[in-house]
């Protein structure tokens, strides 16, 4: 299984996935592609040795996986400050696999029915389910 790790800013939030999930799904292939190299090398650091930076990238990848997940902003044109693209948001909201998002409340994007929970238990709960599409 191949999954993409998304993330900008400073990547924090796809670190914490890289390593659930380096935990949960060892044999996986885990890509971590950022809007910007501080977020990809972050992310590599979580415990993968596969990293790619920007919209090429994101759209690149976008096709080339068996699940992509993130914060909520990766869904959102011009979420993160001005970091995802229009393309990148089309490029993940248009792919055909599961895209698993953890809520933030940095967006500005509230969704109707999602329980307030720490970070930690929003990642853990993301990773059991991209774990589970084994």
């Amino acid at each position: 299984m191949r999954i993409m790790v998304m993330d900008g800013q400073g990547g924090g939030v796809g670190r914490l996935l890289v390593e659930g999930l380096a935990a949960a799904a060892p044999e996986a292939e885990i890509i971590a592609v950022g809007t910007n190299a501080t977020a990809t090398a972050n992310m590599m650091k979580g415990g993968t040795t596969l990293g790619a930076t920007g919209e090429n990238a994101v759209i690149y990848n976008c096709s080339r996986v068996d699940a992509i997940c993130g914060p909520m902003g990766i869904l959102m044109a011009n979420a993160m400050l001005g970091e995802i693209s229009p393309k990148m948001s089309a490029a993940v909201s248009g792919a055909e696999v599961p895209v698993f998002l953890i809520p933030m409340g940095k967006c500005n994007a509230k969704v109707a029915g999602v329980a307030e929970k720490k970070l930690a238990d929003y990642v853990k709960e993301a990773v059991e389910k991209i774990a589970g599409l084994k």
